[in-house]
């Protein structure tokens, strides 16, 4: 299977996020996007006496990502997390995509997470005659994820 010899690459800004289809406003980051799976380390001492150490492909991983971005007068994300906090496990699992696009704004790949929730929210520093946006950065931790 060959690689793709696209002459240009997906540029880092050009990005979206949704979580139940609708889209959050005001991203400015989005990191730990990742697809992982387990490694099994198989030993063995073969017939002849030799060790010999195999690296399996195990079961797929579950994980996070963490998104940023600038803070508004939405309460959403909170009151997922408080919702998180209340043992409402229902009511807690969404699903999440993060969209990779080009320059004309067509999608090149797409993250798509089931059974997401939200782990934490957190404010960045805030600081007396600071000129930097204020900004909301959350956690979310995923069972599942694919790329399309």
């Amino acid at each position: 299977m060959g690689l793709a010899d696209a002459m240009d690459s997906s540029p880092a800004y050009a990005f979206k996020v949704t979580i139940d289809g609708i889209e959050v406003p005001k991203v400015t980051e989005v990191s730990g996007l990742k697809n992982e799976v387990d490694k099994i380390e198989l030993k063995q001492q073969l017939a002849d006496g030799k060790y010999v150490v195999r690296q399996l492909m195990g079961r797929p991983k579950a994980g996070e990502f963490t998104v940023t971005r600038g803070l508004t007068d939405s309460k959403t994300i909170t009151d997922w997390l408080s919702k998180v906090m209340t043992g409402d496990v229902a009511g807690s699992r969404k699903t999440a995509a993060v969209e990779l696009l080009d320059y004309a704004g067509a999608s090149l790949k797409k993250y798509e997470f089931t059974n997401c929730w939200v782990r934490s929210v957190e404010v960045n520093s805030l600081k007396a005659g600071a000129t930097e946006q204020a900004t909301e950065k959350f956690t979310v931790c995923y069972d599942e994820s694919k790329v399309v």
